[in-house]
């Protein structure tokens, strides 16, 4: 995915308000309710983001803790291990030398390229890679899933910027399969793939299933290219290294805040030819900044530090993932949904058969009542009466216990007014 930042998360949605449900205040605990009244009256005054934001940075217990939600002087304070990534009596980096060029071979050491560039998005990262591949292929044409970011989150950038020509191989919430991509009605130069597919529920394809979408798309004389967004975390799933991964694809497009919690950034890795083209598009497209030494030391202590647990998180996902079908089957709610069962990387969905307002109201309350905030991103409207989230485990939710979840889960299903629930037919 591109850098539309973590707009699942509590620094993008509106907590159920895209539905028109706007929670109203529940019953107060004192006496005789009008203190507790008055205090729920000043709360419910605030918009429910900026609530969950606020609670879920005050909470001793979340699941996962964003650098991005963090204040400046907390962000600020993420470089004071700059020291130990790089040599700080280095000059400062001048249009991308110095530490930038430093951090992009760290990148193509990691992914098993010949070169990376250093992109302050995403978006153009990915833009500029398939902009250079057409130029190669003679074809403006890319195949690419219905859910994938550029189609989803990107304002049609591909074909309003950069002369490309996106076309949907899939629509359906899973990975594209060999038999899709071989049969496709339309020539195409490049495939695009989404590693894991973020708006499908962060899904994966098995390693096989994969090999073979790449064979396929190679039998048509296609280019393949990962959008890597959050590549880091994929090698559970499919038991190989970062490098046989990225060798299954022509470029590989990496980010540098999502997983890794660096300031911001991306890299496009792949063969030189292909970054030294991408370099001149990225000053061309005014992604040639002046010193971005903040974002790639962030980005480099990321790789030290956050890189190496990725694989933890995962496994702790799934530890996450049955527990809370568990704390929800076992708190009488009608039909749950945790998406994968089994997740794919350390991030996951989970379905209820509630409206998103009502949902985030719950998920609120429990965090600024509790101070433990089981559901700290946004309730995504999916249908009447159903409702999505997603949930992120990073270093914080390590601290959980299976037990742990199951009583919050409980504890959150206790704000759910029983009349809200529909079952999905």
């Amino acid at each position: 995915m591109g850098d539309t930042a973590e707009n699942g998360t509590a620094a993008q949605h509106g907590d159920g308000r895209r539905a028109g449900a706007e929670p109203g205040p529940g019953p107060g605990p004192g006496a005789d309710g009008e203190p507790a009244r008055g205090a729920e009256r000043e709360r419910d005054r605030k918009p429910l983001r900026e609530r969950r934001i606020a609670a879920c940075r005050s909470a001793p217990r979340v699941l996962a803790r964003p650098g991005f939600l963090g204040t400046l002087r907390e962000r600020l304070a993420l470089l004071d291990a700059a020291a130990g990534v790089y040599d700080l009596d280095e000059s400062a980096d001048l249009y991308g030398d110095g530490v930038v060029g430093a951090l992009e071979e760290r990148v193509a050491g990691l992914l098993g390229t010949e070169a990376a560039a250093f992109f302050p998005t995403g978006t153009m990262a990915q833009q500029v890679a398939l902009r250079c591949w057409a130029g190669r292929t003679g074809s403006p044409v890319v195949a690419l899933h219905g859910l994938s970011h550029p189609e989803v989150h990107e304002r049609n950038a591909f074909s309003r910027v950069s002369g490309l020509r996106p076309v949907r191989v899939t629509g359906e919430p899973r990975m594209p399969t060999a038999a899709e991509v071989r049969d496709f009605e339309e020539p195409f130069g490049a495939l695009m793939l989404e590693l894991p597919l973020r708006d499908a529920g962060f899904v994966l394809p098995a390693w096989e299933e994969l090999t073979g979408v790449v064979d396929a798309a190679r039998e048509r004389d296609a280019v393949v290219h990962f959008d890597g967004a959050r590549l880091w975390e994929c090698t559970v799933h499919f038991g190989r290294p970062l490098e046989e991964i990225a060798a299954l694809a022509d470029s590989v497009y990496v980010s540098f805040y999502k997983s890794l919690d660096g300031f911001g950034g991306a890299a496009l890795a792949g063969p030189a030819t292909l970054v030294d083209e991408a370099k001149a598009w990225r000053h061309r497209y005014g992604g040639n900044v002046f010193q971005q030494f903040p974002t790639a030391l962030s980005a480099l202590i990321g790789l030290e530090r956050e890189l190496p647990r990725l694989p933890e998180y995962v496994t702790h996902a799934r530890v996450v993932a049955a527990a809370l079908r568990e704390g929800l089957a076992g708190a009488g709610v009608p039909w749950a949904r945790v998406h994968p069962e089994v997740p794919h990387t350390h991030d996951f969905q989970v379905w209820l058969p509630y409206e998103a307002g009502v949902l985030a109201e719950a998920a609120v309350r429990a965090a600024e009542e509790t101070g433990t905030a089981l559901f700290a991103n946004a309730w995504d409207a999916k249908g009447p009466g159903l409702a999505l989230t997603e949930v992120y485990v990073r270093a914080a939710g390590l601290e959980w216990t299976a037990a742990d979840v199951r009583a919050a889960a409980a504890d959150f299903v206790r704000r759910l007014p029983e009349a809200e629930a529909r079952k999905p037919a």
